[in-house]
């Protein structure tokens, strides 16, 4: 990712203008970036087993996604796997989730979507259980906007083809949206805009099941919440790259 990747540049020029004193990231491929994003959201919550999977398609029309029988924290690079539009595997060691219909689905659907990420997540996944939608009570719970549809029609796992494609339907133009009985459903244009989404609905669903917890409170009103969404099409500077030199201090193998 260079400075201005998924980024509002006049944004960044008017914010932070200097260079900084060395590059945020070093250059990486798009594998590693897809496995460092598996890794990033794993400590997010994302990581139920080895369940949950991650596409992200590429300007040729390939598929770039995460093989089904390694765990999201212990990817690497050169794990992940390359698909067709299809779906069907044309690099690759390993083998993909049966639920990928899901996948190939909502890109099919949503030429906007780039990025389709579900997961069995922590905290969403017991509002998903609730079949509520958590209220939003703080700034970083509001960074993607208020609106958190709930898909209801539980129908079994994403390799029946029915169950898969009822659910990408549902979804419409939504950015997110809860699983009844299942987990969470994350889209977005490229990695820096689905990681902040996945990032809020966490931290949304933790603190609001705390402050329930607590006793409850005043959550924040839709307009102060769209104030602080502006993040969500513009993208949240710098956070990516934060993220994702944690995973690179802890091991530097993910790059290989």
């Amino acid at each position: 990712m260079n400075r201005y990747d998924g980024l509002n540049k006049a944004m960044v020029e008017q914010y932070a203008p200097r260079p900084g004193r060395r590059p945020l990231l070093p250059p990486l491929s798009e594998k590693a970036c897809v496995a460092l994003m598996c890794r990033m959201l794993f400590r997010e919550g994302w990581n139920e087993h080895i369940a949950g999977h991650i596409t992200v398609r590429q300007p040729d029309g390939t598929i770039l996604t995460n093989p089904w029988e390694l765990a999201w924290d212990e990817l690497t690079a050169s794990d992940i796997m390359t698909l067709d539009s299809q779906g069907r595997v044309i690099d690759g060691e390993w083998n993909i989730t049966p639920a990928i219909g899901l996948h190939i689905q909502l890109h099919d659907l949503r030429p906007e979507v780039n990025v389709v990420i579900h997961n069995h997540t922590r905290w969403s996944g017991i509002w998903a259980n609730l079949q509520r939608v958590p209220p939003v009570y703080d700034q970083t719970g509001a960074h993607c906007g208020a609106e958190l549809p709930i898909y209801n029609e539980y129908t079994g796992t994403f390799e029946k083809e029915q169950s898969s494609l009822s659910a990408a339907e549902a979804l419409g133009d939504a950015r997110w949206a809860l699983l009844a009985h299942h987990g969470a459903l994350v889209v977005g244009k490229d990695l820096r805009q689905a990681h902040l989404r996945a990032i809020t609905l966490e931290w949304r669903c933790k603190r609001a099941y705390e402050v329930e917890l607590a006793g409850g409170a005043v959550p924040l009103s839709d307009e102060e919440i769209e104030k602080v969404a502006i993040t969500d099409p513009n993208g949240f500077p710098f956070c990516w790259e934060a993220m994702a030199r944690r995973e690179l201090r802890l091991d530097p193998g993910i790059v290989e």
